[in-house]
């Protein structure tokens, strides 16, 4: 479809040239569904039978758009090496070795190159004209363009419908029927044909006689192979079978352990015809065992699932077979000798679509740092945590300048006292009021007392505490799998190392946020005055308290933050942005809730007393005294405040540290973020041409042909057989 209108002159001088095309009722269906002759901006194209393609429809499914002809012509024009009557025609030697690129040795195969032209050939006189030209980039559209396509070269003489002697001519001429005969007189070739075979089929019928032809080569194969007619054959004839016939079928991996397996599979390495049958039932159902492992690996596609796992999966898809697990899970073997364990580089050795992961998002660095795990080292893992750690950094400034208000509000209210002689002590009736007096009493800015100690210090606090929670989990993960307990552990122990960082910065950070709730005449109080008071000694007062607060609240919060992802995952195990920051709001409710007391405790120890009010000895002695001057009440203080800032902060630095892992992607060969990449199959899309040649639907021809060659058998020799 072009983008501007053309004039009616030459739309109608364009549609009369291949008015003759026009045979069956389904081609000016096409016709209509291209907004031909419906007075769209269109242009008029040679009809393919069933290719019931417009561009809303290639734009949606394929994400290919149409060409427009203005730009195809001078494309057509200069590979078209043939003038008949002052008209351009394509040879099909222009078509697929000049345009396409395909085929170009010298001793290529001319029956093959007639064939494969033919699929653009419509009037199949030989030659391609302009309109025809752009009729295939219109099919290569279409979501079914494989079989469209195929159907294409079997329809030899135009007549919109295949008969037997057209389609055991081509097929005939495919490398599985060079390699293996098939005979055209069975049951099988009737039932399509009828028992006089004169009877042609349609589209549909044709796809699906396609879909069922090697199945049934593959039979009569394994009855010649079985002389005795006991339902077996030996390996080697196994073999021979699968490499001719479902060569299709077999990735370099399966194709060099047949043997191996079959021979694994039956005694005295021979292999019974229910082998044979589900051994190709497996391959044919990959995508479908795929799809298990992807629903039961929740977005962590480092799992390793057991047979007995799997077979538990399995129970509501009753077409996989017991037999073909175990043949499944023996192939698996082959791969990673001695674990019997079935993980996603099994299933990309075994799917002959090939496996890719898919991230979530378009990542602005992929790099491979390590290309296998036994290649990791010393300095493989040190390089990870730098990345991490920098990574953490980033997330941590983010998430604390997001919620710093809230935090100043919440130390307030914690260090507010309700005895004592202090006058003025009491000056915030609740947070939201404490929020209201800081804005009036010491404007917008107040709310940000102490905000550059609080980045410059959380960017390592966060960072020390994600990357020894990544670190730790990565040890006590086996098998993509990870204990609670080990998560517990992993949590707490990056609670306990972020202290170091997190015990200076807090005194800090709440000297500072508290240096405005009473004047001091002449004296300004700021980071440097605040560092000289404390000394170094004086930066770790209240650590206890600091760690009696960080390792429960990381011990809480990072197991929860890995279910509540799997909880909030989608069916394939991914997580969102959105999902990933509910996730993190979710875990830090309760991990900031329950070790409140900590918190407040903390708090009174590391701030500067004033004159006339309680002074603390340590955790112990503070406890003790906040139960009996204040009330249990006084250990829960600013719970809502400290909730209301832990859970978004957190949830704003696991967010912002997670996409950071999507959008900067290196590959250190460890574990990656659960949910962030989904394992799919690779799709003709993804072979799309580069050549700037190839433009619209001619961007997916030369991955098409491939697909008719891998998709269905239909392997055309490439080079002229030598006599």
């Amino acid at each position: 479809r072009t983008s501007s209108r053309m004039s009616q002159h030459q739309n109608d001088q364009k549609t009369m040239s291949f008015d003759h095309l026009l045979t069956s009722t389904r081609r000016r269906e096409l016709l209509q569904n291209l907004g031909v002759g419906n007075g769209s901006d269109s242009f008029s194209l040679s009809p393919f039978r069933t290719a019931k393609c417009n561009v809303e429809t290639a734009t949606s499914q394929r994400s290919i758009q149409r060409a427009n002809p203005d730009i195809l012509r001078p494309i057509f024009d200069r590979f078209a090496s043939k003038e008949v009557k002052g008209k351009k025609l394509m040879t099909p030697e222009d078509f697929i070795r000049g345009y396409l690129g395909l085929y170009t040795e010298e001793n290529y195969n001319k029956e093959t190159i007639r064939l494969l032209a033919s699929a653009a050939d419509t009037t199949k006189d030989g030659d391609i004209s302009f309109e025809e030209f752009c009729a295939f980039e219109a099919l290569l559209c279409s979501p079914d363009a494989l079989y469209l396509t195929a159907f294409e070269l079997f329809d030899r003489n135009a007549s919109d419908t295949i008969s037997c002697d057209e389609f055991e001519a081509v097929i005939r001429h495919t490398q599985p029927l060079v390699d293996q005969d098939f005979d055209f007189n069975s049951d099988f070739i009737k039932r399509y044909f009828g028992a006089d075979k004169q009877r042609n089929v349609n589209y549909h019928s044709f796809c699906q006689l396609l879909h069922d032809f090697y199945e049934e080569q593959g039979i009569q194969a394994f009855k010649k192979y079985d002389k005795n007619g006991n339902g077996t054959i030996s390996s080697v004839d196994f073999q021979q079978i699968m490499t001719t016939v479902k060569g299709h079928l077999l990735t370099d991996f399966v194709r060099n352990n047949l043997i191996a397996v079959s021979g694994g599979g039956a005694s005295g390495h021979k292999v019974t015809f229910p082998y044979y049958a589900a051994f190709n039932s497996l391959l044919a159902k990959m995508e479908l065992i795929k799809r298990v492992y992807v629903s039961n690996a929740r977005g962590n596609l480092d799992i390793e699932m057991t047979k007995e796992e799997f077979l538990h999966a399995i129970q509501s898809y009753t077409q996989v077979t017991p037999y073909e697990v175990e043949i499944l899970f023996h192939l698996s073997e082959l791969n990673h000798p001695g674990r019997k364990t079935l993980c996603l580089k099994d299933i990309q050795a075994i799917d002959p679509e090939r496996l890719k992961r898919v991230s979530q998002m378009d990542r602005l660095i992929n790099i491979k740092a390590v290309h296998h795990k036994d290649e990791r080292g010393f300095g493989t893992a040190l390089l990870e945590s730098g990345y991490r750690f920098l990574l953490g950094s980033i997330a941590g400034a983010c998430g604390a300048t997001a919620v710093y208000p809230i935090d100043l509000v919440k130390t307030r209210m914690q260090n507010q006292r309700t005895s004592g002689s202090f006058v003025g002590e009491v000056m915030y009736k609740n947070s939201l009021d404490c929020f209201k007096k800081v804005v009036k009493f010491e404007g917008l800015l107040g709310l940000y007392r102490g905000l550059l100690p609080q980045i410059v210090g959380v960017a390592p606090e966060k960072a020390i505490k994600l990357t020894m929670n990544d670190f730790m989990r990565d040890k006590f993960t086996q098998d993509g799998k990870i204990p609670l307990y080990g998560e517990i552990i992993a949590g707490g122990t990056g609670g306990m190392c972020q202290v170091v960082f997190t015990n200076p910065l807090e005194i800090v950070k709440i000297r500072l946020q508290t240096a405005g709730e009473v004047q001091q005449a002449g004296k300004k109080i700021g980071v440097m005055s605040v560092l000289k008071e404390l000394g170094f000694l004086g930066l770790y007062k209240g650590s206890r308290a600091c760690f009696l607060r960080d390792i429960p609240f990381s011990a809480i919060y990072f197991p929860a933050y890995a279910h509540a992802k799997l909880a909030t995952a989608d069916e394939d195990g991914m997580n969102s942005p959105g999902s990933l920051f509910c996730s993190a709001f979710i875990a830090g409710v309760p991990a900031a809730g329950l070790v409140t007391p900590a918190d407040v405790i903390k708090t009174r120890l590391q701030v500067a007393a004033r004159a006339g009010q309680t002074t603390y000895n340590g955790v112990i002695d503070c406890a003790r005294k906040l139960l009996k001057e204040e009330g249990p009440m006084s250990l829960w203080k600013g719970t809502a405040a400290r909730v209301c800032r832990s859970s978004p902060q957190f949830a704003v630095t696991l967010l912002t540290y997670e996409v950071l892992q999507r959008l900067f992607y290196v590959d250190f060969a460890g574990s990656r973020p659960t949910g962030s990449e989904l394992a799919t199959t690779k799709t003709i899309q993804d072979e799309s041409s580069t050549n700037p040649d190839h433009v619209g639907g001619y961007k997916l021809a030369a991955a098409t042909f491939s697909g008719i060659e891998h998709k269905f058998g239909l392997f055309l020799p490439r080079f002229e057989t030598t006599k």
